[in-house]
């Protein structure tokens, strides 16, 4: 592995990077929101540096973009306007977020200004290219996301497995697929090695969004005829009773619902209806791993927004950067569009997360900061994980770091 830290200006870093020589950007970039009073945060990226990064991306290279709930239209439109193709959007959700609101007393008591923030939306765009996906895949490594590696552990994967016998990829709940590398069946073991395809929602597993999401036992079957079993088969409220129309009421089914099955056999699995990527905002240890830091946060528990606006973040040593993503999060965008061994690039590198996963990850990188207490930051994050890495490795991958005045 090796990493390029940029000090300056990205674009005109980026206008220095041979044409199609990356394979993919994950990046999390100046909301437009002013953060915090930040002068770097005034706008969301102007198209001239999405066009740059449009370059830089090999065909078919995918970029992953943050973005804030009221900036993401004008995020998502510059990064069109570059010439991107939007494939998606996937959600952030976590229920760890501060309202900022104005809060009016007298007859409006009760009223406010403000949401409490609980999503960040993650545009993904992909650079077109001519021909077919595989055919660009083949020739560039790039044009897909990697399925496989980012799959979600399944629930009682192995009874799952047990009820599939014809190529299909998906299951009864909609949204959760569990076919293989080709689009066919599962055995038993692949089933439980693999788990269920990642979805467009990764959340941070609290319990805020967990009670969202209760047991849900037999939730996508009509209940049983019995009026006895019946009690324990509702979710979300009384099911319809019975299913004597069904083509699977009496006999195993002939492929008019999907897949053979037997009656009744619809959920096939246990547990939340939450099947989703979890993975919480970013910790203290994960923050300053690699990092000296005095004992006491700068902010105590519970602290409002005001609070932390206005605490001496930089005194307390360690990584006083304000929007710092968490490594497991970046590690796994990281894989689901960067191909095995390949290179990833941050404009916005901030305080170098993705720096960090991509060292864990086994990627090249390559990195843009303005601030320079954020590119120590970041170099030192990054220096240490690969420290780690290495380790654990042999023989030690190799080490590069540039510093570019611009």
């Amino acid at each position: 592995m090796t990493y390029t830290l940029h000090f300056g200006d990205c674009i005109e870093a980026m206008r220095a990077m041979p044409e199609n020589s990356v394979d993919s950007i994950v990046t999390d970039p100046p909301y437009g929101l002013s953060f915090m009073g930040k002068r770097w945060d005034y706008d969301v990226p102007s198209v001239e540096i999405w066009t740059e990064c449009l370059r830089g991306l090999k065909p078919g290279g995918h970029l992953l973009a943050f973005a804030g709930t009221r900036t993401q239209h004008r995020m998502a439109v510059r990064i069109e306007d570059a010439g991107f193709e939007i494939r998606d959007m996937i959600a952030w959700v976590y229920g760890s977020g501060f309202p900022k609101s104005h809060n009016l007393g007298g007859d409006w008591q009760g009223w406010g200004t403000a949401l409490k923030p609980a999503l960040e939306p993650i545009t993904v765009a992909r650079k077109p290219f001519i021909g077919t996906v595989a055919g660009n895949v083949a020739e560039h490594g790039t044009g897909a996301i990697n399925i496989d590696a980012c799959r979600v552990e399944a629930i009682d994967a192995v009874k799952l497995a047990k009820h599939w016998d014809r190529v299909t990829t998906t299951d009864m709940r909609g949204g959760n697929f569990v076919g293989g590398r080709s689009g066919g069946v599962l055995r038993t073991t692949e089933a439980s090695a693999l788990g269920r395809w990642p979805a467009n929602l990764v959340h941070d597993g609290s319990p805020a969004v967990l009670d969202q999401f209760p047991d849900a036992p037999g939730q996508q079957a009509n209940a049983s005829t019995s009026s006895e079993a019946r009690k324990t088969q509702n979710a979300y409220g009384a099911m319809r009773r019975g299913r004597g129309a069904e083509p699977s009421a009496d006999s195993s089914n002939a492929g008019l619902v999907g897949f053979r099955m037997k009656p009744g056999e619809r959920r096939m699995d246990s547990g939340s209806a939450a099947r989703f990527f979890y993975c919480a905002k970013a910790s203290r240890a994960d923050r300053n791993d690699g990092l000296s830091t005095v004992e006491h946060p700068a902010v105590s528990t519970g602290a409002t927004m005001r609070e932390r606006e206005q605490a001496d973040w930089p005194k307390r040593n360690g990584n006083h950067h304000p929007t710092v993503k968490p490594t497991d999060l970046m590690a796994y965008l990281l894989r689901l569009v960067t191909p095995i061994g390949g290179t990833t690039l941050d404009p916005f590198m901030g305080s170098g997360s993705t720096g960090k996963a991509a060292m864990r990850e086994g990627f090249q990188f390559i990195g843009c900061e303005l601030d320079p207490e954020y590119l120590a930051i970041a170099k030192a994050r990054i220096e240490h994980e690969l420290a780690k890495v290495t380790a654990l490795r042999e023989p030690p991958p190799e080490q590069q770091l540039s510093l570019f005045g611009c």
